[in-house]
C-alpha cells in the first residue's frame, strides 16, 4: 500500500485492543482493504500486516455522520475550505458530512454541487455530500431543479435553504410535493422571519436585562408546526434543522405519533449551553437559533434520549475574527462544532450514565446515515461491513483551544473547557484519516 491511498483488497490493516461499542473485553479487528474481515482476530506473526493501529483499549464506533455543516467553499475560503473542513471532520471522528448550500455562489445548480463533491473526493479525508438549496439564490421564491441535482455526479439527496427559512407556505408546499416525487429529503431552517427581525438572543429575562432584542420560541415552533402539517398532507420526508425549544420537541413528538415522516436534529451547543452565556456579550455565543434557557436544554436532552429528536448535528459554522470580535448584535451567527461534538455528547450522556456508546452510535452515525440514505456509513460493526470507523479514547483529558483546531477559524464556544473524551483515530474505507490529534494530508496534495 502506498502512502495517501485507500487500501485495496488483500491489503490488511490490524487494529488491536479495541472495544466495539465500548462493550466487553478488547478484541483485535482485521481489515481487508476497506472492509471488516474479522472482529476477533488472532494475531498471526507469519502474516504481513501493512498497517497496525494500537487501539489501547479505545471504544470502537462506526464512523460518525454529520447531517449539517458549513464548509464555506465556494466563496469564503478565508474561513474554511473543503480540505480544512474535512480535516476537522476527520479529527472529530466523522467519515461523512453534509455541507449546506448557503455558499457564494449558492449551491443551486448541478455544476456547483458536483464541484463540491469532486473536491471532497479528491481530499479523501471524509465523504463530503453537498446539500442543494430549495430555492434559487436562497431567495425563497423559485424552486431549484431538484431532479437535475439528484442526477449529477454528486447525486444530491438533501435540499435546504439553511441560514434562511422557506417562509412562503405556497413555495414550501410545492417544494414538499416536488421532493416527495423524487424521494429526496427537505431540511428546514425553522424561523418565521417576521418575528425575528433584528433579534439576536433568546427572548427571555437575560436578553431583556442585557438590552438585546429577543428571538421568541414561537418563531421556530410556528414553522415546525406548519411543515409537520405540510408533510402530513403532501407526503415526502422532512427534516427539522437545529431544533432548539421544548415546544419544538413536543410538536415533533406529536408528529411522530401521527406517523408523519419527519426527523430532527439537535446541536451539541443547544444541549449544553444556555443564554446565561450572554452575560459576556461575547460574539462567539451568537448563534441561529439562539441559545435558549435551562428548561429547553433539559427538554432537548430528553427528546434525544427517547428518540423524538433523531440525531446530533454540529451546524459547524466557521467565522473569522473580524465577524466575531465585534459588538454582540453585529456578530455573525454560528459556532465551530466538528472537533468537539463527540466530547460534548459523551460528557452530557455517557459520563453520567444516562446513555451508553450504542446510543452515541445511533444518534451520531446510524440514524444520520439512515435518514440521508447513505448505504456505506452508519453500518454495524460486523464482518463484511465497510471499514468506516472511529476509535474513541474515553479516558483522555484535554482542553479546547481554538488556535489548535484544524478549522481555519477559531470561533469555538467551548474555549478553555476540559473534556475527558477524544477521538483516537478515524478510518475512511480502511484509510486512516486522523490519528492521535493529527489529520492526515489530503490525497490531492
Amino acid at each position: 500500500m502506498t502512502e495517501n491511498t485507500f487500501p485495496t483488497p488483500g491489503t490488511f490493516t490490524l487494529i488491536t485492543d479495541v472495544r466495539p461499542y465500548g462493550e466487553g473485553e478488547p478484541v483485535n479487528v482485521l481489515l481487508d482493504g476497506g472492509v471488516i474481515a474479522e472482529m476477533d482476530h488472532t494475531v498471526d506473526k507469519s502474516r504481513t500486516y501493512h498497517q497496525r493501529i494500537d487501539g489501547r483499549g479505545a471504544v470502537l464506533l462506526p464512523g460518525l455522520v454529520d447531517m449539517h455543516v458549513h464548509l464555506r467553499e465556494p466563496g469564503r475560503e478565508d474561513t474554511e475550505t473543503i480540505v480544512t473542513g474535512s480535516q476537522a471532520a476527520a479529527l472529530g471522528g466523522f467519515t461523512a458530512v453534509f455541507t449546506m448550500a448557503n455558499t457564494q455562489p449558492v449551491t443551486d445548480q448541478p455544476v456547483i454541487a458536483d464541484s463540491v463533491w469532486h473536491k471532497g473526493r479528491a481530499a479523501g479525508l471524509c465523504d463530503v455530500h453537498p446539500v442543494g438549496s430549495i430555492t434559487k439564490g436562497l431567495k425563497g421564491e423559485t424552486l431549484t431543479e431538484f431532479g437535475m441535482m439528484t442526477r449529477g455526479d454528486a447525486q444530491v439527496r438533501m435540499f435546504s435553504d439553511d441560514g434562511r427559512c422557506v417562509n412562503d407556505p405556497l413555495v414550501m408546499r410545492r417544494a414538499v410535493e416536488y421532493a416527495a416525487g423524487l424521494d429526496v429529503l427537505l431540511a428546514q431552517h425553522a424561523e418565521e422571519h417576521r418575528l425575528t427581525e433584528g433579534a439576536v438572543a433568546h427572548e427571555g429575562e437575560n436578553a431583556a436585562r442585557l438590552g438585546l432584542r429577543g428571538w421568541p420560541r414561537v418563531a421556530e415552533e410556528s414553522i415546525v408546526a406548519r411543515d409537520i402539517l405540510m408533510t402530513r398532507d403532501y407526503g415526502g420526508r422532512m427534516h427539522i434543522c437545529h431544533a432548539s425549544t421544548a415546544g419544538s420537541a413536543e410538536l415533533l413528538r406529536w408528529a411522530k405519533s401521527q406517523g408523519v415522516k419527519i426527523s430532527a436534529e439537535v446541536t451539541p451547543h443547544h444541549l449544553l449551553l444556555t443564554d446565561a452565556k450572554l452575560d459576556t456579550y461575547d460574539g462567539v455565543y451568537r448563534v441561529n437559533p439562539p441559545l435558549r434557557e435551562d428548561s429547553d436544554t433539559a427538554a432537548l436532552r430528553q427528546a434525544l434520549l427517547d428518540g423524538t429528536i433523531d440525531v446530533v448535528a454540529t451546524d459547524h459554522a466557521p467565522h473569522g475574527s473580524e465577524d466575531k470580535c465585534v459588538e454582540f448584535d453585529q456578530a455573525k451567527p454560528g459556532m465551530l462544532g466538528l472537533e468537539t461534538s463527540l466530547a460534548v455528547i459523551a460528557e452530557i450522556f455517557v459520563k453520567p450514565g444516562l446513555a451508553d456508546w450504542r446510543f452515541v452510535a445511533k444518534v451520531m452515525s446510524e440514524r444520520p446515515a439512515e435518514i440521508t440514505r447513505l448505504a456505506d456509513h452508519g453500518r454495524p460493526l460486523a464482518v463484511g461491513e465497510p471499514a468506516n470507523l472511529t476509535l474513541v479514547d474515553d479516558d483522555h483529558t484535554w482542553t479546547v483551544d481554538g488556535t489548535q483546531l484544524a478549522s481555519k477559524s477559531e470561533n469555538t464556544p467551548y474555549e478553555g473547557m476540559t473534556y475527558s473524551t477524544r477521538v483516537a483515530a478515524t478510518l475512511l474505507r480502511g484509510r486512516v484519516t486522523a490519528r492521535d490529534g493529527v489529520a492526515e494530508n489530503p490525497l490531492s496534495e
